[in-house]
């Protein structure tokens, strides 16, 4: 047994393999070490020990238990690294995770509001809004305690701010600037598309620069990415995304056909062939495109240069093998998310305040006139255009959306 008496220990204990080591603050030297139990790992936040330090060489299970409890030790995971709770409000996903600055996904929840949206025909927007406000401290919560810390541990918060729904993208600031407040942590606006880019890099090993193709329901675009702000873009879609167009063949057919609610079209095995072969092979053109560019102008290696895929309609294994020929064709290497990354998710928004944080990027201390930026036009559009062919929605219900969307763009104005 050794004591250190008469002196102050700044001290916190770091797990090894089979053992816990205590670290002094003075030259972070070695006192002692104690045994660890099997599952649980035993820390202090860097926790002032007023007392004397004692130091058990082997100690029994209740010895090592009167040494915890001595100097109010809990059962906590410890995290040397930064953290970051990143949370998603952009469409109709709440989603909310904890990640750490190697990658590590510590927890995270997620609640989906398809069911309630699909018995509407799309996103009633006030009806996202009051989903997101009824669920969005419940994930966050559940995010944080499988991580098994409290926001106090945080190193930042990171929320998306842009683009997106409006009355969704409002929630979530609004959550987040709270908790910054409370717990006096720095906040990190995230670009939704930009945590899309960056996601491949919690996954995979991959360098600056590379090629990141971002292909969903809503968004489609090409664009090199030279560092973690750093995007060149290359070309984006001049009307409608994947997913959009889908939708509006459908509803063209269906009209030919007189289809009612809920029948099927007689053509629709034929429609889906049609529209994911056209879709499939558009991208690949335009990507080819696109990765002969950045050669001939050096902006790419020559040879294993990386493309990177990812947003929903990335997890269509077609469009893959599209993309594959592609990549194949020009010396590249093609890389993609797992699926569950491909869609909205709070991981991908805690990972992109990892990257900013590392980088010393967009981090702020003072939140005083941070906003929301949505996209504005196409959720406009979308709306009026459903509720006009709607007929479950009554017309006061649909003046009162419209006067909330012209409130929402005469505050993006200013």
């Amino acid at each position: 047994m050794t004591s250190l008496p008469g002196r102050q220990v700044q001290a916190f204990l770091a797990p090894g393999k089979g053992q816990l080591t205590v670290f002094a603050s003075e030259g972070r030297r070695i006192i002692g070490t104690v045994v660890q139990e099997k599952g649980i790992i035993y820390t202090v936040n860097m926790l002032i020990l007023t007392k004397t330090a004692e130091v058990f060489s082997k100690p029994s299970k209740r010895k090592l238990y009167e040494v915890l409890r001595h100097f109010n030790f809990h059962p906590r995971i410890l995290f040397l690294h930064k953290l970051v709770l990143g949370i998603e409000t952009s469409c109709d996903d709440t989603a909310a995770a904890v990640v750490d600055e190697t990658g590590n996904v510590l927890g995270e929840a997620i609640h989906s509001q398809t069911e309630v949206h699909l018995k509407t025909g799309g996103i009633i927007l006030p009806v996202a809004q009051q989903l997101h406000r009824e669920n969005i401290q419940r994930i966050v919560q559940e995010a944080l305690s499988a991580s098994n810390i409290s926001p106090s541990d945080l190193s930042a918060i990171a929320t998306t701010v842009k683009p997106g729904l409006a009355l969704s993208l409002g929630v979530g600031l609004s959550f987040s600037l709270k908790l910054v407040d409370q717990f006096r942590k720095p906040f990190i606006p995230i670009h939704h598309m930009e945590a899309h880019a960056l996601t491949i890099r919690l996954t995979n090993k991959v360098e600056f620069p590379f090629l990141v193709l971002l292909i969903s329901g809503g968004h489609c675009l090409l664009a090199l990415v030279r560092g973690v702000s750093d995007f060149l873009l290359l070309g984006k879609s001049l009307d409608i995304a994947p997913g959009d167009m889908l939708d509006k063949t459908i509803m063209q057919k269906e009209k030919e056909e007189g289809i009612e609610k809920g029948q099927i079209l007689s053509s629709a095995a034929d429609i889906a062939a049609a529209v994911q072969h056209t879709i499939a092979c558009h991208i690949a053109k335009r990507t080819h495109r696109a990765i002969l560019f950045c050669k001939q102008r050096d902006l790419l290696c020559q040879s294993n240069a990386v493309l990177v895929v990812s947003g929903g309609v990335a997890s269509n294994l077609y469009i893959r093998k599209a993309l594959e020929i592609v990549t194949d064709a020009t010396q590249c290497t093609l890389l993609c998310p797992p699926p569950r990354l491909c869609t909205d998710n709070g991981i991908m928004i805690a990972w992109n305040g990892v990257e900013r944080l590392r980088a010393g990027l967009g981090i702020l201390h003072n939140t005083e006139g941070i906003r929301y930026e949505p996209k504005y036009v196409v959720p406009f559009i979308i709306f009026m255009q459903f509720a006009f062919e709607s007929q479950s929605l009554d017309f006061a219900f649909i003046c009162e959306v419209f006067i909330d969307i012209l409130v929402i763009l005469e505050e993006g104005l200013h």
